[in-house]
């Protein structure tokens, strides 16, 4: 497979893990704030640290695939 393959591999499954995340995100968020759960928003926070740590995943490949060039 080639840089430019893993690269577009690697952003799609960025682009879903994040995707996932914000849906995650807005659920515990809405759901902490209707219910009064406030374990929620630890769910909250989890999610948006894992969408981040997605990011920085991609970049950091996306980086290393340029050092070659």
């Amino acid at each position: 497979m080639s840089a430019e393959a893993q690269i577009k591999s690697r952003f799609l499954r960025m682009a879903v893990i994040n995707v996932t995340c914000l849906v995650a995100a807005a659920v515990a968020f809405v759901g902490a704030l209707l219910s009064g759960q406030n374990w929620l928003f630890a769910v909250f926070g989890a999610a948006l640290a894992v969408g981040f740590a997605a990011q920085i995943w991609f970049i950091a490949a996306f980086r290393r695939a340029k050092e070659g060039v």
